[in-house]
C-alpha cells in the first residue's frame, strides 16, 4: 500500500535537481570512482557535479548539448568523462560492486544460482543501427537475490545487458550472450527464457556448461486472458523500472555500447538509491 511514508521517500525534494545524487548516495558512489592517474595533471572537474549531469541525460533523455550550463560542468568534459569510464570498464566495475552490496545486505550470497533471460526491441532514431537489448534478470527465489529493505523489496535486479542485432534473433544472440553470462555469474545453475528461446542454437549454448540449464517459460495455447507467466513478470517489471529513464524509451545513440551504457547506468542508480535508503 501507498503511504505517505513511501511519498517522502521517493519525492527527492530540495535543491538541485531530482535526478541528483543526494549526500548519502554519493558517500556510498564516491569510492568507487577511480582517481586521476599518478604524474598528470590534477583533476579539477568536480566529479559529482559529472556524475549528476551523466543521471539527468539518462533521466530526461536530452541531447548531450542541451545540459544545463549554470549546473553542470561543460559538455565536453561530462562527455569525455562518461566514455573514458566506458572504454576503462569502469561503469561495469561499480555495477558489479553495487550488485554484490545490494545481495549480501540481507546476508545472500554475492552470485545468483538463477536468472531470467529476455529480449527487448526499441525503436531507433536515424542515426542509430538496428538492434536488440538482452536483458539479464536475477528473481527473487532461486537466484538468491538481495532484498534492499524490509519495507522495500526489490524481487529482482539487473545482472547485464548486451545489444545484439534484431534478425536474426535466435541464430546470433544466444551464443554470446550466454558466454557473457556464464563469465560474469559462474555459480549461474538456471536460466528462465520466452518462448523465442526455444532453438537448437540455443541448447548448443547451454550445453557448454553441463550443470546449467535453459527452461523455457510459455504462455498456454488454451489460456485467452492476461495471466501473469512465472518467473518471467520479474524481468518484465525490471523494463519497466528502466522506462523511467527517457533516455532509454528510444535509442539515440550510434553506438549500441553506449545504449547498454546507460542500461547499466540505470541499475548503478537504483542500486545506490535502495542501498542509502533508510
Amino acid at each position: 500500500m501507498w503511504t505517505e511514508q513511501h511519498r517522502r521517500i521517493y519525492r527527492r525534494e530540495g535543491a538541485g535537481h531530482p535526478s541528483d545524487l543526494r549526500d548519502a548516495e554519493w558517500a556510498r558512489l564516491e569510492p568507487l570512482i577511480p582517481p586521476a592517474r599518478p604524474g598528470g595533471r590534477p583533476r579539477k572537474t568536480d566529479m559529482r557535479a559529472a556524475m549528476n549531469a551523466i543521471l539527468y541525460l539518462l533521466r530526461t533523455g536530452c541531447p548531450w548539448r542541451y545540459l544545463p550550463r549554470e549546473s553542470f560542468p561543460p559538455r565536453s568534459t561530462v562527455y569525455n568523462i562518461f566514455r573514458k569510464f566506458q572504454r576503462e570498464g569502469v561503469w561495469d566495475a561499480i555495477w558489479a560492486e553495487l550488485h554484490m552490496a545490494l545481495r549480501e545486505r540481507t546476508g545472500r550470497e554475492a552470485s545468483p544460482s538463477a536468472a531470467v533471460l529476455d529480449s527487448q526491441s526499441i525503436k531507433s532514431a536515424e542515426n542509430g543501427a538496428a538492434k536488440t537489448t538482452t536483458w539479464v534478470t536475477t528473481p527473487e527465489r532461486r537466484s538468491r537475490v538481495v532484498r534492499s529493505t524490509p519495507s522495500s523489496t526489490p524481487k529482482g535486479c539487473q545482472c547485464g545487458s548486451w545489444s545484439t542485432p534484431p534478425r536474426p534473433r535466435i541464430a546470433t544472440a544466444p551464443g554470446a550472450v550466454l558466454d557473457k553470462i556464464r563469465r560474469r555469474f559462474p555459480w549461474l545453475e538456471l536460466i528462465w527464457a520466452d518462448g523465442g528461446y526455444n532453438a537448437w542454437q540455443v541448447d548448443v549454448a547451454v550445453a557448454k556448461v553441463p550443470r546449467m540449464r535453459l527452461e523455457i517459460v510459455k504462455r498456454s495455447d488454451s489460456t485467452k486472458r492476461f495471466i501473469v507467466l512465472p518467473r518471467r513478470w520479474v524481468v518484465e517489471r525490471t523494463f519497466s523500472w528502466f522506462g523511467r529513464n527517457r533516455r532509454l524509451a528510444k535509442d539515440f545513440e550510434n553506438l549500441a555500447d553506449t545504449l547498454a551504457t546507460f542500461v547499466t547506468l540505470a541499475a548503478i542508480q537504483l542500486a545506490i538509491r535502495r542501498l542509502t535508503r533508510a
